[in-house]
């Protein structure tokens, strides 16, 4: 039994001494090729049994013959498993190399496509998550794309904008002043609604430009959907009745939310406007609500007469009007194609989601919010 033990100790101290070695090398070539640690972590058993063994077999008192026959045998296994280690690492550098060259190519040209072939798990895990960072960014600089021209159109079409009601104030201010306007109340009148109709555009910039910066300030309380819908439909009223529009608002479901009320009567607002506006006269705009699961559907319908497919993606960009006409907002409306990107920002800080779709002869706006959980 004693012998045992003392084999043990031998080979335990042998093994120790190696692995510690090993350690040190594997620290000291930490910055080298993944093929040198791959040969040092191969190296490391290896030496640790070579050193076992030869401890034992001194301890042992072995002859010389046959402490040559096992340390021979060690050594022949020694060098066959680091040229093993060697190779098996070269084919991983390879691997390693390559999907280098394609990160490269990656921050180069914007894509990242992983390299064909075999690869340990580690690499192709890695390979996969590349690929799918790649996918968001493409995604990203996508919508990036489509901001930039957004904003820019905007901006052309708000400098238009601005720019034909100020020279037109400009000129009946100047009218006033040099006192040949023939009607000065009627220009009086003019201005002001001018005026109006810039105040509220400035605002709808205001409002926007907070909903972009993630800075709008809702502050929710529990109320009924039906409640929502009959403030909006009283709210467009007088709208409907200038332009001969039906206001119909059957089948509201008394569904609870918790939204911002004057935030949310802002978007039935300005979806009923926009309904209102693009209707005929004696056309029928109708506003419904459903519950589905957790969440409450709120549904304008129009009779506009449908959306091109090709703009339906669209409608909720900031300045879209539906057209490339750029002509001036109605007097009164203080739009400029902000409304419903405003309709959007506001009902995704809710946590909803604002879509729109073609139905026979117009459109339906739908604005979905989750339920208020129960009290």
């Amino acid at each position: 039994m004693r012998d045992v033990l003392l084999i043990a100790l031998y080979a335990l101290l042998g093994a120790a001494g190696a692995g510690a070695l090993g350690a040190l090398a594997l620290r000291a070539l930490r910055r080298r090729s993944v093929a040198v640690s791959l040969a040092v972590v191969a190296a490391v058993p290896v030496a640790a049994m070579l050193a076992g063994t030869l401890a034992v077999a001194r301890a042992m008192f072995l002859s010389a013959h046959d402490l040559t026959v096992v340390t021979t045998v060690c050594a022949v296994a020694a060098v066959v498993s680091l040229g093993t280690a060697l190779l098996l690492g070269r084919w991983v550098v390879a691997r390693s190399a390559a999907l280098t060259r394609a990160a490269r190519s990656f921050g180069e040209g914007g894509t990242f496509a992983a390299p064909g072939g075999g690869a340990t798990a580690e690499l192709a895990e890695l390979g996969r998550a590349l690929a799918d960072t790649s996918a968001k960014l493409a995604r990203s600089r996508e919508r990036e794309r489509a901001l930039e021209s957004s904003r820019r159109e905007l901006v052309a079409w708000i400098s238009h904008d601005l720019r034909t009601p100020l020279a037109g104030l400009r000129a009946m201010s100047e009218a006033l002043e040099d006192g040949v306007a023939e009607d000065p109340a009627r220009y009086v009148r003019q201005i002001r609604a001018e005026t109006e109709r810039l105040t509220a555009m400035v605002g709808d910039l205001f409002e926007l430009s907070r909903i972009h910066a993630g800075a709008l300030p809702l502050r929710p309380s529990r109320m009924s959907v039906d409640d929502l819908v009959d403030g909006a439909l009283a709210g467009a009223g007088p709208l409907a009745r200038e332009h001969g529009v039906r206001l119909v608002g059957d089948g509201v479901a008394a569904v609870p939310v918790e939204v911002d009320g004057g935030e949310m009567a802002r978007v039935l607002g300005n979806l009923l406007v926009n309904a209102v506006r693009r209707t005929p006269a004696d056309g029928t705009v109708a506003v419904a609500a459903r519950r589905e699961a957790d969440t409450v559907v709120v549904s304008v319908t129009d009779g506009c007469g449908g959306i091109p497919e090709d703009d339906l993606p669209r409608v909720f960009d900031t300045g879209w009007r539906g057209s490339a006409a750029r002509t001036p907002a109605e007097p009164g409306g203080g739009g400029a194609g902000l409304g419903l990107a405003i309709v959007r920002g506001i009902v995704e800080a809710h946590a909803g989601r604002a879509s729109v779709r073609n139905v026979p002869g117009g459109c339906r706006f739908e604005v979905t919010l989750p339920v208020a959980p129960s009290p």
